[in-house]
């Protein structure tokens, strides 16, 4: 039965192999100290966090995120340790919660490796604090307890941190969190989770290995569901309702029936996946739901694999040393046949975790194959049909995918990459040699001309999927050099005027958007939006800066700057093609800049991380298939709208 304790409550822990999943309604930062037999946490490498997420029977996230899994292995603490105690924090950052009481309560629960809880604690009644203790496991007379503690601290995490002892707090609170601020410059924002915030209870789904009381899956995520089957909609009943942002999640009833077209699965067998299953109003907000829903049981199965791999060789390691730690076993062959029973259980784990693999996998590819043909124009890669019937829209889509995903355990299963719309930050597409191998084999003018034609692909998807006039793109290009890519933007007259060239038109343009979004802000603010200058476009904009930073003096980069944070809220975004070493000259006033924008890349390369796991996923853009006319013809087709409209 599972304690639910309160503020000060304790509870005995029955195993010393744990979990402690956490559950908040925004992003937090998830990290623990040891303490010894007084509580003292002897120096920073007694304290597991984002920038150094792993001590000796202990692992916690390596970023920001909404849902956390911490592994603990009481066994495997140093002697010298008597505490483990769980703290939270919330990352800084503009537009971010300052304060706990402005989020959702979190949520905090021990379980063991079954998933099955043995302790849950909420974290009410926190104010202005932006630091939290959450929970703490103890040591008492050889047996371990956890407490429910939710001290929380207004100054944070070093407030935090120095409050446990530590003379270096403010100097590792600030390591923590650019730690997690690189860390979340480079992870993919989840859809927003629905209005209620509520805490969602994953099934557990580890199998047991045969003759072993311990399952052979510690997961660093919530325990993934078997692939291809969603739970209905939320706050609303089967016939419709508002759409549920939040992941499909999984549940153990049958998805939706197949068309009647498709023969029904034989009995026994798994369902077979339908486009569109998940929950959701229209079938754009189904397919988007059912994307991420994918998106996520991937990054859970690899999750499960790999951890299972990891503890079949832990597990191996320890058998081992106990058996040659003793002198007898090295006498007649004692140890080689231990060594080899050990490697044989070792195997055995890692077959039966590869077997659970392959089936998810095999799942989530057969639901692949008919989500991708079925896919909207903004969902859909170049290499889809439905372009060859493209129309110029007449509504906005909810999101537009910019490139796709994938593992190393099955390569050719491919995620698509989507983004919400209006864009809420900038891209960056970088053009810079990165440490992938794809980039190794390509020349430096050659990253940077497919750098240009991925911005300009992107661009293109933009357009085409915004009805006409509502969208509108500009192009600072101070050397010309970029002249080759844009050349598709600039025949079909889809751009609003020639790229800027020069340091004249990259002041002309930066002025002329600059002014737009305080004139915009300033309406809102004013509730007067009616009063805008006639001459001012209301539809969304888009700047591309190739080649950045050549052209740009300081005035310049501010009002880059300036556009990046502010632009967005009112639609205004940013577009950079740019080497970040090329403007390393401008010191550290720049990191917030690249910080702030979505990092993409024009080969594939290993460096976008899933909010929920944390995995690094090769990024791969969207190419058009060779000798294809399919993005000159889109672009045609928009242009003509736009002249249309002009009439």
């Amino acid at each position: 039965m599972t304690a639910e304790l309160v503020r000060g409550q304790n509870h005995v822990l029955p195993r010393t192999r744990l979990e402690i999943r956490v559950s908040a309604g925004t992003p937090v930062v998830a990290g623990a100290t040891l303490g010894d037999e007084r509580g003292a946490v002897r120096g920073v490498e007694w304290i597991a966090h984002p920038g150094s997420h792993r001590l000796p029977g202990l692992e916690v996230s390596q970023q920001a995120a909404a849902d956390h899994r911490l592994a603990v292995d009481l066994d495997a603490l140093p002697d010298a340790v008597h505490r483990v105690t769980v703290l939270l924090a919330l990352p800084l950052g503009a537009g971010r919660p300052g304060r706990f009481g402005a989020v959702a309560a979190p949520f905090v629960a021990v379980t063991g490796l079954d998933g099955a809880e043995i302790a849950t604690y909420t974290l009410t009644g926190l104010d202005t604090e932006s630091a939290v203790t959450a929970l703490e496991l103890y040591r008492r007379q050889g047996v371990w307890k956890v407490r429910a503690v939710g001290q929380g601290y207004a100054a944070g995490l070093a407030g935090m941190l120095a409050d446990q002892g530590l003379p270096e707090a403010a100097e590792l609170a600030a390591a923590i969190q650019e730690a997690v601020a690189s860390g979340l410059a480079r992870s993919v924002a989840p859809p927003p989770r629905t209005p209620e915030g509520e805490r969602v209870r994953h099934p557990a789904g580890p199998v047991p290995a045969a003759g072993d009381t311990r399952p052979e899956t510690p997961v660093p995520g919530p325990s993934p569901a078997p692939p291809g089957e969603r739970t209905a909609p939320q706050g609303a009943d089967a016939g419709g309702g508002p759409i549920d942002y939040a992941h499909p999640r999984r549940q153990t009833s049958a998805p939706p029936p197949p068309p009647p077209a498709t023969p029904p699965a034989a009995p026994g067998q798994p369902a077979r996946p339908v486009a569109g299953d998940a929950t959701g109003w229209s079938m754009e907000e189904r397919l988007y739901n059912q994307i991420w829903g994918m998106f996520e049981d991937l990054a859970r199965a690899v999750a499960a694999h790999r951890s299972a791999v990891d503890f079949a060789e832990s597990r191996m390691d320890q058998e081992l040393e106990r058996t040659l730690s003793d002198p007898r076993s090295r006498i007649g062959g004692t140890g080689d046949r231990a060594r080899a029973e050990a490697m044989a259980k070792r195997d055995e784990l890692t077959a039966r975790a590869r077997e659970a693999l392959d089936r998810d996998l095999a799942q989530l590819a057969a639901e692949s194959a008919v989500v991708e043909p079925a896919l909207p124009a903004a969902y859909a890669g170049w290499d889809n049909p439905v372009w060859h019937g493209y129309r110029v829209p007449m509504e906005i889509p909810m999101a537009l995918r910019i490139g796709d995903l994938h593992l190393p355990e099955r390569a050719d299963l491919r995620i698509p990459l989507l983004v919400r719309l209006p864009l809420e930050r900038g891209i960056w597409v970088d053009s810079g040699r990165t440490a992938s191998e794809a980039a190794a084999a390509t020349g430096g003018d050659q990253l940077r001309r497919l750098a240009m034609e991925t911005a300009v692909a992107l661009a293109a998807r933009l357009l085409a999927v915004y009805p006409a006039h509502e969208f509108s793109v500009h192009v600072i290009d101070p050397a010309g050099s970029g002249a080759g890519a844009l050349a598709p933007l600039v025949a079909s007259g889809a751009l609003d005027g020639p790229p800027a060239a020069g340091a004249a038109g990259v002041s002309s343009v930066l002025a002329r958007l600059t002014r737009r979004v305080d004139l915009v802000q300033m309406a809102v603010r004013a509730g007067a939006a009616d009063s805008l200058p006639p001459d001012l476009d209301p539809g969304e904009q888009l700047l591309i800066v190739h080649d950045f930073p050549h052209g740009f003096d300081d005035r310049a980069v501010t009002q880059l700057r300036y556009l990046a944070d502010e632009g967005p809220s009112v639609g205004v975004h940013l577009m950079m093609v740019a080497d970040r070493e090329d403007a390393r000259a401008y010191g550290p006033v720049l990191d917030p800049l690249w910080r702030s924008l979505l990092r993409v890349t024009p080969v594939a390369d290993d460096h976008l991380a899933d909010p929920w796991v944390g995995h690094a996923w090769t990024y791969e853009p969207l190419r058009t298939p060779g000798g294809s006319g399919v993005l000159e013809q889109v672009l045609a087709l928009v242009a003509a709208a736009r002249r249309d409209g002009r009439r």
